[in-house]
């Protein structure tokens, strides 16, 4: 039986490299959860870009912010899967790079300004920890040696050009950044699973971005909890019911469904497909499922301080019912990159798609608290669905 407890340290691998097999069940580690917590203060200044009423421009800015850190925490927890190691060196290095994101953290809120330099060096900070985790695996004996090219373009390269791009003036300082992540992409996307050492831990991976998804929906929880603080009556108690509902409802489909059909296919999946599907649904597609939380977090505090006004301001509409439509479309392509037929998809993500963006059009004629009750009664249905669909999916089985 496994424990709810991280697993003790592990030694590090042997100079012949990395094990293959998955003998024995693994959890995050102590610094894994240390780490982590620089990601709690990087969602609140995140979500904090959205109270309010934002617009086209704070939703652009939001969402280059975040995939910088979003990718290098789906990076260095491939690293941290790869190379089970609680050495010192390993220790220091993700403490080096837990600094690092701080760094990017606390420049966030004028990241599009004065702070951009900043944001630029702690993401370069991070590209030179990457290396010193990957750089040992060049010294494995073939088949598992990683080609020295890949660190040294991927993390060495990167790091020195965007350390460069603090220099350069604003706003080509975004293009050089977007450019930067293009490449990154191209080079993970081309590479097809080749140079990796090893078979990806299907367990401790899933368990470390469903631990993500608990950061992001305990910001949600935090931004109702402050915001009924600040807006003490019984409208604002009433909304901030409903939003907790709306996210205990999204924590228990994605829980129940989500993550242990991510666990189940990735198990079954051959070495490189595993690692394939990681990429795409644990790296690129939950990078859509946490900004949509992120985003819904702002609205729902937004909703909770505004339950006194005939109705909400279009941004935070988008925010909250468009970050819905979002979570729905970005499980939809995580089911259909699973296999998972159409159709089938089709009948649960259309109305999880459709409905939010109805509230959203009809905005202006609804109140605070009927727009997070429709919301809330998605989710509710959306769950009971995904329950009685596995419950005909176990008796087809069994019969």
């Amino acid at each position: 039986m496994s424990t709810p407890y991280p697993a003790a340290a592990s030694p590090p691998p042997s100079p012949s490299g990395p094990s293959e097999g998955e003998a024995e069940p693994r959890h995050a580690g102590w610094l894994e959860l240390f780490f982590d917590l620089v990601f709690v203060a990087f969602v609140a200044q995140l979500s904090h870009g959205l109270h309010g009423d934002p617009g086209w421009r704070e939703f652009g800015v939001f969402l280059g912010l975040y995939f910088p850190p979003w990718w290098m925490w789906a990076n260095l927890t491939v690293s941290a899967n790869l190379f089970q190691d609680d050495s010192a060196r390993r220790r220091l290095a993700m403490l080096a790079a837990m600094f690092c994101l701080a760094v990017m953290a606390a420049a966030v809120p004028e990241a599009d300004g004065d702070r951009g330099p900043a944001y630029a060096l702690g993401y370069a900070g991070t590209r030179l920890v990457l290396l010193a985790l990957w750089w040992p695996a060049t010294r494995y004996p073939a088949p598992n040696r990683v080609p020295r090219w890949r660190p040294l373009t991927y993390c060495l390269l990167s790091a020195v050009l965007w350390a460069a791009s603090a220099a350069v003036p604003a706003p080509w300082r975004y293009a050089v950044w977007a450019g930067l992540l293009v490449a990154e992409m191209a080079l993970l996307l081309t590479a097809r699973g080749q140079g990796v050492p090893r078979r990806v831990h299907t367990g401790h991976l899933v368990e470390r971005v469903g631990l993500f998804v608990i950061i992001v929906l305990g910001e949600s929880v935090l931004g109702l909890i402050t915001s009924t603080d600040h807006t003490w009556t019984a409208r604002a108690g009433f909304v901030a019911l409903l939003g907790f509902i709306l996210l205990a409802a999204l924590w228990w489909s994605y829980f129940d469904f989500a993550s242990t059909a991510a666990e189940r296919v990735l198990g079954s999946a051959s070495a490189r497909e595993a690692y394939l599907l990681a990429r795409d649904v644990g790296g690129f597609l939950h990078f859509f499922v946490t900004a949509a939380v992120i985003s819904m977090a702002a609205g729902l505090a937004t909703a909770v301080d505004e339950s006194a006004h005939d109705h909400l301001a279009p941004g935070t509409v988008w925010a909250l019912a468009g970050g819905l439509a979002v979570y729905h479309a970005a499980h939809a392509l995580i089911g259909l990159r699973f296999g998972r037929p159409l159709r089938e998809v089709a009948t649960w993500a259309v109305p999880g798609v459709v409905i939010p963006l109805l509230v959203v059009l009809g905005a202006d004629v609804l109140a605070p608290w009927l727009v997070v009750l429709i919301l809330t009664a998605e989710a509710i249905a959306h769950l009971l669905y995904a329950k009685a669909a596995m419950a005909r999916r176990t008796g087809a089985a069994a019969g």
